[in-house]
C-alpha cells in the first residue's frame, strides 16, 4: 500500500477501537441477542480485541520498561474487575463474570515475555500453554492469546501479517459458526458467522493499509492514559445504568 494512504496513527486507530468496544458492550448489556441492531453492534465491536492484541505486540517491542508495562496492565486489570462484573452480571447487582480483557492482555504480555526470554523450547511451550489455559477464565478466552502469538510470529513481515489476520478471522468465524449451531437456522447461522469476522478483517485492512506506524503528535500522554481509564470507566457507567 502506498504511503499516501497510510493516514491513521496508532492513537487514531485506538480511538476507533474504543468506540467499537462501546457499541459491543452496549449490545451485550442492553440489547436482545439475535436482533439485527444488536448483532450489528456486536460485530462492529469485534474490531477491538484483535486490534488491542496487535498493539500489545507492537507496544511490547517498543516499551522502555517491560516491567512498568506489565505493572500498568496488572493495576488496570485489578481496577477494571468490579466494573466488568457489574456491567455484565445478568441477574442481581453483581456476581463474578470472569476476568476482564485487560487481565487477558496481561496474560498475553506474559506469553510474549516467555517467547522472548525462555530458551528451553519445552519449558517455554509449557508456560505458554499454561497462560492460554488461564485465559479460559477471562474475556476473549484462548482467542486473544492465539491472536497475540500470530502477531508475534508475523512481526516485521506484511505478508505474514496478512496471513495472521486471515487465520484469526477463519478461527473466529468457525467458533461463531459452532456457537450459533442450534441458535439460528443453518443459513442464518452461516451469515451470522460471516458477519462476525467483519470486525477482524476490517482491523486487518486498517492496520495493514492505513496505519502509518506513528503516534499522535499532540496529547500523547492524554491518549495513553485515556485508553487505560476508559475501559473501567465505561464499564462502571454501563453497570450503574443496568442496575438503575
Amino acid at each position: 500500500m502506498e504511503e499516501k494512504y497510510r493516514i491513521l496513527n496508532r492513537d487514531a486507530i485506538k480511538y476507533i477501537a474504543v468506540a467499537a468496544m462501546l457499541l459491543n458492550h452496549i449490545s451485550t448489556v442492553f440489547m436482545k441477542p439475535g436482533t439485527v441492531l444488536g448483532e450489528l453492534f456486536l460485530d462492529i465491536g469485534y474490531f477491538t480485541a484483535i486490534t488491542m492484541c496487535y498493539f500489545l505486540v507492537e507496544g511490547s517491542q517498543h516499551t522502555r520498561s517491560k516491567k512498568k508495562y506489565a505493572e500498568r496492565l496488572a493495576v488496570f486489570a485489578a481496577v477494571s474487575e468490579i466494573p466488568y462484573c457489574l456491567a455484565f452480571t445478568e441477574e442481581g447487582v453483581i456476581e463474578f463474570y470472569g476476568m476482564n480483557m485487560i487481565f487477558t492482555l496481561l496474560l498475553c504480555f506474559f506469553i510474549l515475555l516467555a517467547e522472548e526470554r525462555i530458551q528451553s523450547i519445552f519449558l517455554r511451550n509449557m508456560i505458554i500453554a499454561g497462560l492460554i489455559f488461564l485465559s479460559c477464565f477471562s474475556d476473549w478466552a484462548v482467542l486473544a492469546p492465539v491472536f497475540t502469538l500470530l502477531f508475534s510470529w508475523a512481526k516485521g513481515s506484511e505478508e505474514k501479517l496478512k496471513k495472521a489476520f486471515l487465520t484469526a478471522g477463519i478461527v473466529f468465524g468457525l467458533m461463531n459458526l459452532a456457537g450459533g449451531s442450534g441458535r439460528f437456522p443453518a443459513t442464518v447461522n452461516i451469515l451470522y458467522a460471516l458477519a462476525s469476522v467483519a470486525g477482524i478483517f476490517f482491523s486487518g485492512i486498517v492496520i495493514i493499509c492505513l496505519y502509518n506506524g506513528k503516534r499522535t503528535e499532540r496529547g500523547k500522554n492524554f491518549s495513553k492514559w485515556f485508553f487505560y481509564w476508559f475501559y473501567p470507566a465505561h464499564l462502571l457507567l454501563l453497570g450503574l445504568i443496568r442496575i438503575l
